[in-house]
């Protein structure tokens, strides 16, 4: 009787130590599970956002063209910041960065609140084959890629070559950039048949 007592007593023993074992197994499990549920359904979604933003800009920046005829840019990298800015809210031919023909043409605002990424603003950046929209430097892309660290978007830049990499600006057949195709005055020094060439890759991977 005591024998089946003590047998009892270390079968219950273990069953007391092994419930709690597994709850907490269980629960880890569960809580791994959450993070790359959540690390997956992120990417995703970045990936998406960012795209989306791109497109979005890409139509206002169209629409600018249209209505006031761009002339260019002040710098390498723009960061796009004045999409806000009412109309008749300026003066002279200068919004933020960006240069117009026809600044009275402007019909602002075009947001509500300028787009960003993890808190960063997109901007143009101008290459070798025209200026490009894109995410600002220090977004991490889907693709755990930084921009400014490990994509370089310098004059040399090859950004209709990174937008069809997914190693770069492509994320699932999305692209991550965008032309913004403008009457280039020649000074600038950019080819009229290398911008149309950009601006028809764009509408070809994003169609």
């Amino acid at each position: 009787m005591k024998h089946c007592n003590l047998l009892r007593s270390k079968k219950g023993l273990t069953q007391g130590y092994l419930v709690p074992y597994l709850t907490v197994v269980i629960l880890v499990a569960l809580v791994i599970l959450s993070f790359i549920t959540l690390f997956y359904t992120t990417k995703e979604n970045r990936g998406a956002l960012i795209a989306d933003d791109i497109a979005l800009l890409a139509g206002i920046f169209e629409r600018i063209e249209k209505t006031s005829d761009i002339i260019g840019f002040d710098y390498q990298k723009n960061i796009i910041d004045f999409l806000t800015i009412k109309k008749n809210g300026f003066v002279g031919s200068e919004v933020g960065s960006m240069n117009l023909a026809h600044p009275e043409r402007w019909d602002g605002p075009y947001v509500r609140e300028n787009l960003t990424m993890q808190g960063i603003a997109y901007m143009v950046v101008k290459t070798k084959n025209g200026y490009f929209i894109t995410p600002g430097d220090g977004v991490v892309l889907p693709n755990g890629k930084q921009i400014g660290k490990d994509i370089i978007l310098n004059e040399k830049a090859d950004i209709p070559a990174m937008m069809r990499d997914e190693k770069a600006l492509l994320f699932e057949g999305r692209t991550l950039a965008a032309p913004v195709n403008i009457r280039v005055p020649v000074h600038q020094g950019f080819m009229p048949e290398e911008m149309a060439s950009a601006q028809q890759e764009w509408s070809k991977i994003n169609s």
